[in-house]
């Protein structure tokens, strides 16, 4: 198989039949996915991660470590170290809570364990794609969290005062979007994908925010998705 064009996928899963059977499944997959390598405990997955830097790590959030519950989710920024990967995680149960801290560490897509192959496949290949994979619940469930009450409004109204027009802009059509690639929401602004992202970093910075959800979350909150004027 040509590695070009062809999806990296890494599986940490301590199901042997399970990692086995994905493995076939995913080889026949289309948009093409390779399975490059696949552990059944967390300390060989960290080497791999660093090592292989697959495109997709998916992840069993009831893999066990050292017998503590769920634990596989607290080694999700570790595994993500190497700046290149993203990470699926699928769960036998509907915490919540947990799901909320997989997102909050670093995942960017959440299915649980019963879901369709072809629905696995269909997020391995959208998160690949930069797009937020996750259950309406728990987008819910991610913005009451994270939705915490100011403490002054003034810290706020500065941050989001140094953004620019277009930055305004650009942080609108992203909760819009709600999820949208970036090279849709580059087309609707009229600009590149490497400005939308310098536009991202710029925002990041100003808002006080690291990631896309975050940003969504903070926008709603703020009210930073309503018409802007025209420049």
């Amino acid at each position: 198989m040509s590695t070009k064009n062809v999806i990296r996928v890494m599986l940490v899963s301590d199901h042997k039949t399970w990692l086995w059977g994905l493995e076939q499944l995913l080889a026949g997959a289309q948009p093409a996915m390779q399975v490059v390598a696949s552990s059944t405990e967390i300390d060989s997955a960290l080497l791999l991660a660093r090592t292989l830097c697959p495109d997709v790590i998916v992840l069993d959030a009831d893999l066990g470590c050292s017998g503590a519950s769920a634990c596989a989710i607290d080694y999700l920024p570790q595994l993500l170290g190497n700046g290149v990967s993203r990470a699926l995680l699928f769960s036998g149960t509907q915490d919540q809570a947990a799901c909320g801290r997989a997102v909050r560490s670093g995942a960017r897509a959440v299915v649980g364990k019963e879901t369709p192959v072809k629905q696995m496949v269909d997020a391995i290949a959208r998160l690949y794609q930069g797009e937020l994979c996750l259950d309406p619940a728990l987008l819910d469930s991610m913005l009451g969290v994270l939705n915490k009450p100011e403490a002054a409004p003034d810290p706020e109204e500065q941050r989001i005062a140094r953004l620019t027009l277009k930055e305004r802009k650009i942080v609108a059509m992203m909760v819009e979007g709600n999820g949208a690639l970036n090279r849709a929401i580059a087309q609707r602004a009229f600009i590149s994908e490497q400005t939308l992202r310098n536009h991202l970093t710029s925002i990041y910075s100003k808002l006080d925010v690291t990631n896309r959800l975050e940003l969504y979350v903070y926008a709603t909150r703020n009210r930073l998705a309503e018409p802007m004027p025209a420049e």
